[in-house]
């Protein structure tokens, strides 16, 4: 009888993310809300890489043009800057009456936001480039596009690379802003948790958003890994 009572007291017993209980550190809390903690983090997931790769595709051609008309430079670094002043929670609501309440209005306003770190990073990515490569080049025959592609483009990648990290987890971080227009993934819950008081909701999505921000800046930096093998025989030098 009394293994029976204890039982039914341990069942009846509050979980640690009631509201008598509340507690940050809820396991229970994962386990019973796991398709929607999933959901979220794909979501999340999807805003930031969606959002880095249209911005990367327009950085690209801007650093380009920005390195091959200097005295255009200016200005496009200058317009790119001037779009990270402008505080999320005013930028965005500025894109909904164009792109409504969708997902579409958080990506072009987290690409926006990235612009700055990316057009800076491929530029001076190519920029580090020695003169005398791209010399040697040229005497071997390779044109502008193969000679940016097959010579240029591989050295630059460490430096671009590292624009990319930075851009990629402040994205990350972005994407919580989203919330406000009801796509934030993560965000989401953290804004719900901190609004109903909810520990266990608030804790959990905000360490799953810090662990999404290190394991894409780890797979980057995987990825820059394999794409430089020449770099791995200086680094043991050194």
């Amino acid at each position: 009888m009394t293994l029976l009572a204890a039982a039914v007291t341990a069942a009846d017993a509050p979980s640690c993310y009631s509201r008598l209980t509340n507690e940050w550190f809820c396991w229970q809390y994962v386990q019973d809300r796991r398709t929607e903690l999933v959901d979220a983090t794909v979501e999340h997931l999807q805003i930031t890489v969606i959002a880095i790769v249209v911005s990367v595709l327009i950085a690209f051609p801007l650093a380009l043009l920005a390195r091959r008309i200097p005295r255009i430079e200016a200005l496009i670094l200058g317009l790119a800057t001037a779009v990270y002043t402008i505080p999320s929670l005013a930028l965005l609501p500025l894109l909904v009456p164009f792109t409504d309440l969708s997902r579409t209005t958080v990506v072009i306003g987290l690409s926006l936001y990235a612009l700055t770190i990316l057009v800076r990073s491929i530029l001076e990515g190519l920029r580090s480039v020695p003169d005398e490569v791209r010399e040697s080049a040229t005497g071997l025959g390779y044109g502008a596009t193969r000679r940016l592609f097959r010579v240029e483009l591989p050295l630059a990648l460490p430096v671009m690379m590292a624009g990319l990290r930075v851009a990629t987890v402040s994205t990350v971080a972005l994407t919580t802003v989203g919330t406000i227009v009801s796509y934030g993934g993560l965000g989401n819950l953290i804004s719900d948790g901190v609004q109903t008081n909810f520990r266990a909701e608030l804790m959990t999505a905000s360490i799953i958003c810090v662990a999404l921000a290190v394991v894409l800046d780890l797979l980057i930096v995987g990825s820059q890994w394999l794409l430089t093998p020449w770099t791995h025989g200086r680094s043991a030098r050194t």
